[in-house]
């Protein structure tokens, strides 16, 4: 694979411990605030040592503790996007962009400079400083520059986090442009589900400075696997389970029971449903006469809080997206819905 890491870094009581291969297109580490995703690209970049391990690019090994192996940075060919662009503020577009060329012989770098001025509408900006640039400017100049470097790595960390919701949607069609077109591996750092599930063929979930799960988009999305992972890809229905015989279990938090898919597993102590999943109606099984605890209005939908009748005590209520017109058409105190064995995740520790 382009990219192998495994490496081992410690911070006071913070342990970050991952080990993953990326190829061609985009591998999306997603995770919570602090949980070791910008310190795992600054390792690979080479602005933090890990304490040990291995890193290896196009074979090309940036780092190994055994063998004393440490590339500095300048020679890494590391591209990174910090979330603040990291522009030189006493440059102009076209001296960061020189600057970032720095590997391209003397009498090639205007040219390709100009090059890439054209290929990101910079052109009419190129006599401009940072701060006289629109956050989407300065990214487009951010991406530029790592470009030009000629990277064999492209690394972005929370690259769209400063960014209003309508240049977001623009730049990420910009990204999506230029990590599709690139040859190698892409890292994309974020905590948006949303924009993971857009911008990567692959997700890996970190939580507390491991890799919880990692594969495909779809299927982590599908079949998160763990509890960490159903939270982080946004499912917000989640009860602990006891077992019960025939297949069944009691989901805890929501006191109701459930009929479970497939065969049973010892691993699992959770289910869970993302609320778009909840059907009305009382076809098939885990069907469910609840109380209407609150309704809450979303700019193109509903999120109804329901909690089932034959719970005893005030459980956490399950939680219904559905669309404005859905309920309109339903709206009542008390409705009944199912919870379908097939839309169930199962879910470990």
């Amino acid at each position: 694979m382009p990219l192998l890491v495994d490496i081992e870094k410690s911070f006071g009581d913070f342990c970050l411990k991952v080990a993953f291969e990326a190829g061609r297109g985009t591998l999306a580490l997603l995770g919570a605030s602090g949980c070791g995703k910008s310190m795992t690209l600054r390792c690979i970049a080479g602005i933090i040592r890990p304490d040990q391990g291995r890193i290896v690019l196009d074979g090309v090994t940036l780092f190994d503790s055994e063998r004393h192996i440490d590339l500095p940075p300048q020679e890494r060919r590391c591209g990174l996007m910090f979330q603040n662009y990291a522009l030189f503020p006493q440059m102009t577009v076209e001296q960061n962009l020189l600057a970032g060329a720095r590997r391209t012989p003397r009498a090639e770098r205007r040219e390709k400079v100009k090059g890439m001025l054209g290929l990101f509408g910079l052109g009419e900006l190129r006599g401009h400083y940072p701060d006289q640039l629109s956050g989407g400017q300065q990214q487009r100049v951010a991406l530029a520059r790592m470009l030009i470097s000629a990277p064999r790595l492209l690394m972005l960390d929370e690259p769209f986090s400063a960014l209003d919701s309508h240049l977001r949607f623009r730049m990420e069609q910009e990204v999506r442009r230029v990590t599709g077109a690139f040859d190698g591996p892409v890292l994309l750092v974020s905590h948006d589900r949303d924009e993971v599930f857009r911008m990567a063929d692959r997700i890996a979930v970190v939580q507390d400075g491991e890799i919880d799960v990692i594969g495909d988009r779809h299927k982590v999305f599908r079949a998160p696997g763990t509890r960490a992972a159903a939270v982080l890809t946004g499912c917000k229905n989640i009860s602990s389970i006891r077992r019960l015989p025939g297949g069944r279990a009691l989901a805890e938090d929501w006191g109701v029971e459930l009929s479970l898919p497939g065969p049973e597993r010892d691993d699992v102590h959770f289910v869970g449903i993302r609320m778009h999943e909840v059907r009305p109606g009382d076809s098939g099984e885990n069907a469910f006469v609840c109380r209407v605890v609150e309704v809450i209005e979303n700019s193109f939908s509903f999120t109804v809080m329901l909690r089932p009748l034959e719970a005893a005590g005030e459980n956490t209520p399950i939680g219904w997206e559905l669309t404005k017109e859905t309920w309109e058409g339903l709206r009542a105190e008390v409705v009944t819905v199912s919870l379908p064995p097939q839309a169930l995740l199962q879910l470990t520790d």
